[in-house]
């Protein structure tokens, strides 16, 4: 029976390539020039840390672009409230990897609205599909690539035939 794993991931290492990027970029703009603005890669969260809030908003911009240029998907980002103390702000930006039992449910249930001849069954922190017909699977990645399907970074893998 054909079959796909549904999956929330991202690549680690494309992760602090674009942090390393996003250092680079803001060390290079005219409009950062003579401030000490940084990002930092702990684990699987970035911290931002500049001299002033609309620095911050800025430093975002330029961190959800260099992910997507990595082949990241910015909705992976959870973005913490600002901090600010005196001089310094900072703010923390988690990257989200897994799909929660509420999602996975959403997901389960999504495709059974749907009517399509496939089985999904939650795995831990992934959705597994089997159909029958490798068409039906390929019916249900096209669903949930759609505008109806969740607003989650998802990625399709372990295709078997």
């Amino acid at each position: 029976m054909p079959s796909f794993d549904i999956v929330s991931e991202f690549d680690k290492h494309e992760a602090t390539n674009a942090v390393d990027q996003a250092n680079r970029e803001v060390e290079t703009r005219f409009d950062f020039r003579g401030v000490t603005a940084s990002f930092t890669l702990e684990g699987e969260a970035v911290m931002l840390e500049a001299e002033a809030d609309f620095q911050l908003r800025q430093m975002l911009d330029i961190l959800r672009t260099r992910l997507i240029a990595r082949g990241i998907d910015a909705r992976c980002m959870a973005e913490q409230e600002p901090v600010t103390s005196g001089v310094r702000a900072r703010q923390q930006v988690d990257l989200k990897q897994g799909l929660s039992q509420e999602d996975c449910k959403a997901i389960v249930k999504q495709l059974k609205a749907s009517k399509l001849k496939v089985q999904p069954a939650i795995q831990g922190d992934k959705v597994r599909v089997t159909g029958k017909k490798r068409d039906d699977l390929q019916q249900a990645i096209a669903l949930l690539k759609g505008e109806e399907g969740p607003d989650l970074p998802l990625q399709y893998n372990n295709f078997r035939d």
